[in-house]
Parts: structure tokens; C-alpha cells; sequence
């Protein structure tokens, strides 16, 4: 059974005129608006869908006050697939199943979430090779020239988490989705199995100084074609107001470490977050090997003016390997969880842990 990847991100704003511009002019799409809502649909075929706070499509209660991603939509390849996915939630947390198919819960650490059939799209996407001074494979030939930033994918969304840990392990268990990666302290980088971009959601500790002290949205992250599209989408979005002064600008573009993405982040409107432009990620399959991280070194790479709990001076290289998750310890904050077996809950031991 495979996850597909972001089939929709479900928007609560307080502003929906302004939010429609914000998105418009950060380079998506409108397929649809009206005066209760308005849709995008990326050339992926993912969706970002705008409603006005208080609107009866929102989950309910509201997991978080304010604006900001009320509901990921998981895109789901197949019915069986779905039907397992369901199954497995509802060992462990209420599930509902709407008239158009779709599933939805409330994970553990407060998300609501869902799972519809999606037909993922194919799209082109492409760049110009890269020139340096003794390697030139384009030759006699100019980059490809843009006039516009277009993301073409929802790569990943973000959100704070009580435990970060136990929020990664309810979607392993359940979802299937792929440990990548440990920013130790931090985070939790994990990938939908059906899609091979470094990640499609990243756990953030509310522990730390900069996080609220419960679940919240952060920041979601588009894929673009290259380096080009974000510096030229960052400057439209600096020229037509919207600016780059969260708690995740670095002073401009940047490149994280553990990820290897070009990335830039815009304030969404109404304190909603943040919105990335993404390039040159890291892709994945199965033979990829999990790394633990010091949050410091593998976060921020050439950042000038980032929050001081991700400076320092001459980091040292903290990287290792970590297939067997003992990184996970320090910070987990429940036992493990419960594993579905054959219709029954089991409990989870750290063997049964290390070898899904």
C-alpha cells in the first residue's frame, strides 16, 4: 500500500481576499473562487484550498488558534490501499469516512488529517546544466530563461509537535511512511513511501525556545525547478510586499545541510506561517540509510541571520548513521506505541520498532 504524497493542504484564514493574493503572487494557480473559498492546483496535481475561518469544512474543534493548515490531505494510490489505512487508524484513534470516500482522524498530537484516492499527475520539469570554469556542458547554449517562479509540487509540510517522536512513530505505524532523517532535539524528517522527495513532513520539538507550547502549523514547502526559480520568486514576492522576517529568514536564500535544499521562506498573511520555495532536495528510495543530526549543523548552512539557538561558531561535523533509531531515546516521551496484528493492538516493542 503506498501514500502518494500531499493530495491537498485544507487553509483556515481570517483574510480570505488577501491570502488569494499572497498565494497568486507566490506563483500558484486559481483554479476556483468565490467568496467562501478559493483553490490551487499545482501541475503535480496537489491542491492548497483557502476557507474562511469558521467555515463548516474545517475540522472541528480547531486544532490551533489563529490562520494556518487545518488538514493535510494524504493522496492514496489505490482503494485497497485506503481501505488498510483506515483499518489501521481505527485501531488506535475514531475514524470517520465521508460520502465522497474520504478518511479522516485526529492523529494523537491534535493534526487532523485525511486520505483520498488521488491520480498523482505528470508534469515537466526541468533545468539547464550547471557551468563552473572546467566543466561546461552547456555550451554555446544560454539557461533557460524565466519570467516567473511556478512550483510544480508540494514537497512537505511542517508542524510543531508535544512529542515529536510519538508523532513521527503514529505515522510509521500506521501510515507507512519512512524515517529519514533526526535533526536530534529538533525534529523528525519522514517521507511517504509512494514518493521519493527527502520528506513530506517534518515534526518540529515544541520544546524549544522558538516553539508554541503545543500543536500548531509551521511552514509548508514547494518544489521548484531549480535555483533560478527561487531567487526569482523571492524577488517578486520582496517586490510586491510580501517580506521575509520570520523566525526561519536567514537573510535571504539558503541551502540546509540535511536536506541539501535550496530554500526560501515568505510570512504568509494573518501570522499563518511560512510559505518555502524549495530546490535541489535530496530524493530517496528505501536503500536510503537514516542520519541523527546536531540540529545545528544540519539546519541552517549559509544563514546570516537566523534565531541565535541555531548559531554558533565552528560546528562541528555531528552527523551518524542511524537505522536502528537510538537517537530517538533521549527525546521520546511515551512508550512505543501499538502495532496493529491481525485485527489486534500488540504491544510495540523497541525490537518490533527497529525492524518496520
Amino acid at each position: 500500500m503506498s501514500i502518494l504524497g500531499i493530495e491537498s493542504v485544507v487553509f483556515g484564514v481570517s483574510d480570505l481576499a488577501e491570502h488569494t493574493r499572497f498565494w497568486t503572487d507566490f506563483g500558484l494557480e486559481p483554479e476556483s473562487a468565490d467568496s467562501a473559498e478559493t483553490v490551487f492546483r499545482l501541475p503535480s496535481g496537489s491542491r492548497l484550498i483557502l476557507y474562511r475561518q469558521g467555515d463548516a469544512r474545517l475540522p472541528y474543534p480547531d486544532p490551533f488558534p489563529g490562520d494556518g493548515v487545518k488538514e493535510t490531505v494524504w493522496g492514496v494510490a489505490d482503494q485497497a490501499s485506503l481501505d488498510r489505512y483506515a483499518a489501521n487508524l481505527a485501531r488506535e484513534v475514531a475514524v470517520s469516512t465521508s460520502s465522497d470516500g474520504t478518511v479522516r482522524c485526529v492523529c494523537p498530537d491534535g493534526q487532523p488529517i485525511a486520505l483520498r484516492l488521488w491520480t498523482k499527475r505528470h508534469f515537466v520539469s526541468e533545468t539547464s546544466p550547471v557551468n563552473t570554469p572546467t566543466s561546461y556542458p552547456r555550451f554555446n547554449q544560454h539557461r533557460i530563461w524565466r519570467h516567473k517562479c511556478i512550483p510544480k509540487t508540494i514537497n512537505h509540510v511542517v508542524f510543531f509537535s508535544p512529542d515529536y517522536v510519538g508523532s513521527f512513530e503514529f505515522y510509521d505505524r500506521h501510515l507507512g511512511f519512512r524515517y529519514t532523517d533526526h535533526s536530534k532535539g529538533t525534529g523528525i524528517f519522514a517521507r511517504a513511501a509512494g514518493t521519493n522527495e527527502h520528506h513530506s513532513i517534518f515534526w518540529v520539538n515544541c520544546d524549544l525556545p522558538i516553539a508554541p507550547d503545543h500543536f500548531k502549523f509551521m511552514h509548508i514547502a514547494f518544489g521548484c525547478d531549480d535555483i533560478d526559480e527561487v531567487m526569482l520568486g523571492a524577488n517578486i514576492m520582496d517586490a510586491r510586499g510580501w517580506k521575509n522576517a520570520s523566525m526561519n529568514s536567514s537573510g535571504g536564500i539558503s541551502r540546509h545541510r540535511a536536506t541539501s535544499a535550496i530554500y526560501y521562506y515568505c510570512d504568509i498573511p494573518g501570522h499563518a506561517g511560512e510559505a518555502e520555495y524549495h530546490a535541489d532536495s535530496d530524493y530517496l528510495d528505501d536503500n536510503w540509510v537514516p542520519r541523527a543530526w546536531d540540529f545545528r549543523f544540519g539546519s541552517l548552512l549559509w544563514s546570516n541571520n537566523a534565531p541565535p539557538i541555531f548559531r554558533g561558531d565552528n560546528i562541528p561535523w555531528d552527523m551518524t548513521f542511524d537505522l536502528n533509531r537510538k537517537s530517538f531515546e533521549p527525546y521520546r516521551k511515551a512508550k512505543p506505541g501499538k502495532l496493529p496484528v491481525e485485527g489486534k493492538l500488540a504491544d510495540l516493542t523497541e525490537a518490533d520498532e527497529h525492524a518496520i
